[in-house]
């Protein structure tokens, strides 16, 4: 992301990123054409800066699935899971409108309603396209969204542009059969199962054709891409290249999720996800050719809130229905809310007393890069207690500026004066796993014991930059540690112990 820090007289001290790599972060986004921004203004998958300010939800009406993936295990009433496939309530269409109206009238910040699963939504085209009408009259105000596999999408996309469709997100992981059979067991195709080369062949071919329909359309497309180390990590960059050739707007390559506990067949094998560090190689190496989306959260089937939360429990179908949604009302009070964030996006950051005075004398130009973690509870802000974050978002921070590289999920390290025992040292060892790779955490607050423990962990605890914006925060502690020297090139960054 490039930052624009003001110093003290007012003047630009410092701007710059590669465009390439800048993804759909607010500056990149304002140098394209108006109508493409107003696509992805408030869309929180599309936009990162978006994703800050907007909420979005999925509704579960898509059981079936046509394909089988060797990282996909589709699994009911698992609400501790964070991840796509997974589903605590599946909807029947009229279900699914009710609870986007009751979501939308209670956060009125939502602005996205996708169908993500728990199979595909295109292997369901009744399901899913009679909850598109309904809402494309009910709600007009909600951008619609579909998330496939791609293999059912060539023939369905006249029905998707009757609707209130303007993004489409298809899982491409291969341009390559010989890859794909490694990838997917089997599809289901012309009523029959089909195995090996061949399933990929067409899976591949159906999914390039729906791509460029839905570009010649109009239609924003972004391509999500599982990150499976030996298998597809270095052909991802030939994926990238292509689909950028051929118009897709966004590219998310997203790290393999294979914990043997979620029984799929990749976990069950011992294939190993991506290490942070393998994620953001690759993510930086296509960015040379491609949009890439850094914010992803690998979100549930039925996610409801903003990128890194989930309110579903509060929208299950036993406390909706007996709601009475006045839609039209809560569209006027949704439309006041949307113009008020756009108001304090379009306000100029204030200056703070510390804010940073970065230069590019030759004291930073020797200062290497550093992965700062922080802690935010939403809006942008280092606004979030250590012990409370059950993520971090990892920015990266050099003299070309700062950008967002990824979020890590954590889990929380302070669940209460209850569970203060032996179990916070198991907890903090994840963390610590979590935070491989950085060498500074910004918080707003931290307890003395962890604070203690970072240290001892070669990690600098700050919270010092409390409910500033993320990137003049991070930029202010890249300053202050590069004029100490910390930061040089010849320095050595603190080893740190792995759990």
């Amino acid at each position: 992301m490039t930052i624009t820090v003001l110093n003290q007289g007012g003047k630009t001290a410092l701007t710059g990123c590669a465009a390439s790599s800048c993804g759909s972060s607010a500056d990149a986004l304002a140098q394209l054409p108006e109508a493409l921004r107003a696509k992805i203004n408030n869309h929180p998958c599309f936009s990162e800066d978006a994703h800050h300010h907007y909420a979005r939800m999925h509704v579960a009406v898509a059981p079936a699935c046509n394909i089988q993936c060797h990282y996909c295990n589709r699994k009911y009433d698992c609400s501790n899971e964070s991840r796509p496939g997974v589903v605590s309530e599946v909807l029947t269409p009229d279900q699914a409108v009710k609870k986007t109206l009751a979501v939308a009238a209670a956060i009125p910040q939502m602005t996205v309603l996708g169908i993500a699963g728990p199979g595909d939504p295109l292997a369901n085209p009744a399901r899913t396209f009679a909850t598109f009408r309904q809402l494309t009259a009910k709600a007009p105000d909600i951008k619609l969204c579909v998330s496939t596999n791609g293999l059912a999408l060539p023939e369905v996309i006249d029905e998707l542009c009757q609707h209130n469709i303007e993004h489409v997100t298809i899982t491409i992981n291969c341009v390559d059969p010989d890859i794909g059979a490694q990838i997917y067991p089997w599809i289901f195709w012309n009523h029959r199962r089909i195995k090996g080369r061949k399933a990929a062949e067409i899976l591949i071919a159906q999914q390039q054709k729906g791509l460029e329909l839905l570009v010649a359309r109009g239609i924003l497309v972004k391509v999500n891409s599982v990150l499976i180390p030996g298998i597809n990590d270095e052909h991802l960059k030939e994926v990238s290249r292509i689909v950028k050739a051929k118009g897709a707007f966004l590219h998310n390559v997203m790290p393999l999720i294979s914990e043997p506990e979620h029984g799929t067949f990749y976990g069950l094998t011992g294939q190993r996800g991506p290490t942070s560090a393998e994620l953001q190689t690759l993510q930086d190496a296509c960015a040379g050719d491609m949009r890439m989306m850094r914010h992803c959260r690998q979100c549930r089937a039925d996610a409801v809130g903003m990128l890194g939360e989930d309110r579903g429990q509060e929208f299950t179908l036993d406390k909706i229905e007996q709601l009475d949604v006045d839609y039209a009302a809560a569209m006027v009070q949704r439309a006041q809310v949307h113009a008020a964030i756009e108001a304090k996006r379009a306000a100029p950051a204030p200056i703070t007393p510390t804010a940073p005075l970065v230069t590019l004398n030759p004291q930073f130009r020797t200062s290497r890069p550093v992965l700062m973690a922080v802690a935010s509870g939403g809006g942008g802000l280092v606004n979030q207690h250590f012990g409370e974050a059950n993520e971090f978002l990892i920015y990266e921070a050099s003299n070309r500026g700062v950008r967002l590289v990824g979020a890590r999920t954590a889990g929380r390290y302070c669940h209460g004066p209850a569970q203060c025992d032996d179990s916070s040292a198991q907890r903090f060892a994840k963390i610590l796993r979590v935070l491989a790779g950085c060498e500074v955490v910004l918080c707003a607050k931290i307890g003395y014991e962890p604070w203690q423990q970072l240290e001892a962990a070669g990690i600098i605890p700050n919270s010092e930059h409390a409910l500033e914006s993320i990137e003049t925060a991070v930029a202010a502690v890249y300053q202050e540690l590069s004029a100490s020297g910390r930061f040089s090139v010849d320095s050595v960054a603190t080893q740190r112990r792995s759990a």
